[in-house]
């Protein structure tokens, strides 16, 4: 089999290009270059996709004797990911940027692209496992990557191998050090990769400028403070909120919503955040059929947390409705919820779609 591996710089995708090669098939790597200023990109250990990274990707390519190449996917990237992030906090919503990467770029224009040259699948270093076309959780449940991988479809689950699904991140460390891969010992990249002060904050104000609102007390209806856009808040949030004195009662209050039409940012007490009911839109379903009626599930809100036993089925509009069989707590729009089987195991994706409201 072709196989197109998309090599980040990082250690998992260069264990997953080694181990591709190590299973028969012909194995051709590539570092997609995301941005028009690459050389800024990484500080430490955040961000990626750097010049520095796309060396380091070079060089796990030589050590597996394997073609390699650079292609610039800046354009699609900024688009897809980057306009979206900001337009999506803009309207007052939390995206989830690594979710949106992987639908956009490296399972569309990427894949898409790797089919027209041929290739039969595109395999990344993600910690995730397929098994006849079943995505499922990776054997590393502190580095499970499902919940960003639930939004493929299953033509796109059909061309993907992530080879390292099935080994704790410790083990891949050793196999790269083993197989002389000089990334053995690179930290992880974290935070947001195009972000790589990690000030999310800055990087929006920066893009959306100054829309002045105010912070309401949700019970008193009383405005606490102003602020500078609601870019600047997620649901949930506790700190940072310019508040200058506490609830009434000593506790600390939390962004309820976000209204961005009028720029008004609602806040108050923890309980206040138990969430239900969730509305969602764009549902993908891993087998590419939709439930004929309720399914029975475990909804994921988040990355990493953030389950609870749910009942979802499609909606008359086209989208999704779930009820949770216990609340969930920082649920936002623009957010993604993750279905999984609700068997013992609990490691088989179903779906996803994309949160509109919750109540």
């Amino acid at each position: 089999m072709r196989v197109l591996a998309a090599m980040s710089g990082g250690v998992d995708s260069a264990v997953a290009a080694a181990r591709a090669v190590e299973a028969g098939h012909d194995v051709v790597g590539v570092h997609l270059a995301l941005s028009e200023t690459p050389a800024a990109l990484r500080a430490g250990s955040r961000g990626c996709c750097s010049r520095e990274d796309a060396a380091d990707a070079r060089r796990a390519a030589d050590v597996l004797d394997i073609p390699f190449y650079v292609w610039d996917f800046a354009a699609q990237f900024t688009e897809a990911v980057v306009d979206d992030f900001v337009a999506a906090y803009a309207a007052g919503q939390t995206p989830n940027p690594c979710l949106r990467c992987n639908e956009k770029i490296k399972f569309a224009a990427l894949l898409d692209k790797a089919i027209g040259l041929g290739f039969d699948a595109v395999c990344t270093g993600h910690y995730a496992r397929l098994s006849d076309g079943v995505l499922r959780r990776a054997v590393d449940a502190d580095k499970d990557q499902s919940y960003v991988l639930a939004v493929l479809t299953a033509r796109q689950l059909g061309h993907a191998l992530f080879p390292i699904g099935d080994t704790p991140k410790s083990e891949v460390r050793a196999e790269a050090a083993a197989r002389g891969l000089r990334v053995a010992d690179k930290p992880d990249s974290h935070d947001i990769c195009f972000i790589p002060s990690g000030d999310t904050r800055a990087f929006l104000a920066g893009r959306i400028g100054v829309r002045p609102g105010a912070v309401v007390d949700a019970e008193s209806g009383e405005e606490l403070a102003r602020h500078d856009g609601v870019h600047g808040f997620t649901v949930g949030q506790r700190k940072g909120l310019g508040v200058p004195r506490p609830a009434a009662d000593g506790r600390p209050r939390y962004v309820l919503g976000i209204e961005p039409a009028t720029g008004t940012v609602t806040v108050g007490p923890a309980a206040a955040l138990d969430i239900r009911e969730i509305d969602a839109e764009r549902p993908v379903w891993g087998s590419g059929r939709a439930p004929d009626g309720p399914l029975s599930c475990v909804a994921q809100v988040r990355a990493h947390g953030g389950l609870a036993p749910a009942q979802a089925w499609p909606a008359a509009d086209g989208g999704l409705r779930v009820e949770l069989g216990e609340p969930l707590r920082g649920v936002a729009p623009g957010q993604a919820v993750a279905l999984y089987r609700p068997d013992a195991a609990g490691d088989v994706v179903l779906g996803s779609a994309t949160i509109t409201a919750t109540r």
